[in-house]
């Protein structure tokens, strides 16, 4: 962000504070092959703060939310006791910094999946982390429709399971590339689709890389950008799906064992877990990661976008469709 930028979003954040608000430093975060996210040391009436400014990059996903919404989510949720980053400002004018953004404050900790699955490895597993993590879609999953402040989001689904088969199976189609595997598998899921049951807000990207952990602790789920109303179980299955699992060997989020996780949602929400209706939402996790992943490759081919994070993204898709034939028994016929 160049010095005219800092100015003006210096300026605006003075306003929005209603105490002058100066920017000692702005660092671009690793990640956010979606979004940009910046930690900014500021002082607010002359008191040093942390924060973070979420933008956006330069192409997004269709699917992904605008910031005003994910602002409004995380409104939300923090009302909802859900930990995340304290939501302070929004803004969704271009003129100060090129692109929509919200200011939230900054949580300590580690988000990397690779090395939370690691660490929970060294110890054969983290059920307590587990078992955090569980509460945390209890939480999540207390927001219900209708809800006038969540009203960017669309209408909730009469039938989530097969309203998601329906829009992924438009998704490839849009896309243009044969994807048989990818096809099977809508398939596959069409035939044993679960009948419609309680309907409550999805964070759609809940997994060991989207929340922060420090001394072994929860402070923060990040990424709200796909949040929308649906099952609960599409939820669990996200989590638990092996392509979220970075190599670990235990089934809820490579960090613990499912049972963990389970226990201290059902304890935390009252809602009785159905391991049925979590596996099928996890063949769909894997499918939906694989058209994602598929669309950020297009992203970098396409000259929209020139992403080395991008472009790798794209070579896991062959094995998602791998995971795909083996939790659809393909490869046992």
């Amino acid at each position: 962000m160049d010095e005219a930028a800092r100015a003006r979003l210096a300026d605006w954040l003075t306003a929005a504070a209603g105490a002058p608000v100066e920017i000692a430093s702005m660092a671009l975060l690793s990640g956010g092959a979606v979004q940009q996210n910046w930690a900014m040391d500021v002082s607010r009436g002359g008191a040093p703060e942390r924060w973070v400014l979420r933008t956006d990059n330069a192409a997004v996903l269709a699917v992904s939310l605008p910031r005003t919404a994910e602002f409004a989510l995380l409104r939300a949720a923090f009302g909802a006791g859900v930990t995340v980053p304290e939501p302070l400002f929004c803004c969704d004018a271009r003129e100060v910094t090129g692109a929509p953004f919200f200011v939230m404050r900054r949580a300590e900790g580690v988000a990397r999946g690779h090395v939370l699955v690691r660490q929970a490895a060294a110890s054969g597993g983290d059920p307590a982390l587990a078992a955090a993590l569980g509460r945390e879609l209890a939480a999540i999953h207390s927001i219900r429709p209708p809800r006038d402040d969540l009203a960017m989001l669309a209408p909730p689904p009469d039938d989530p399971a097969r309203d998601f088969v329906v829009k992924q199976r438009a998704a490839l189609d849009a896309a243009g590339t044969p994807r048989p595997v990818l096809e099977w598998g809508l398939r596959h899921l069409e035939r044993g689709s679960p009948p419609p049951g309680d309907v409550v807000l999805n964070h759609n990207d809940f997994r060991t890389g989207n929340y922060m952990v420090h001394e072994g602790r929860v402070t923060a789920v990040l990424d709200w950008e796909f949040a929308a109303w649906g099952d609960p179980h599409a939820d669990l299955g996200w989590l638990c799906a092996p392509c979220w699992r970075f190599g670990g060997a235990h089934e809820a989020g490579g960090i613990g064992p499912r049972s963990a996780l389970y226990e201290a949602y059902e304890a935390a929400s009252g809602r009785r877990v159905d391991p049925g209706r979590v596996h099928w939402w996890e063949l769909a996790a894997t499918i939906r990661w694989a058209v994602i992943a598929a669309d950020q490759a297009e992203r970098h081919l396409s000259g929209r976008e020139n992403n080395l994070e991008l472009a790798l993204t794209g070579h896991i898709v062959p094995e998602l469709e791998m995971d795909v034939l083996r939790m659809t028994g393909a490869l046992d016929a």
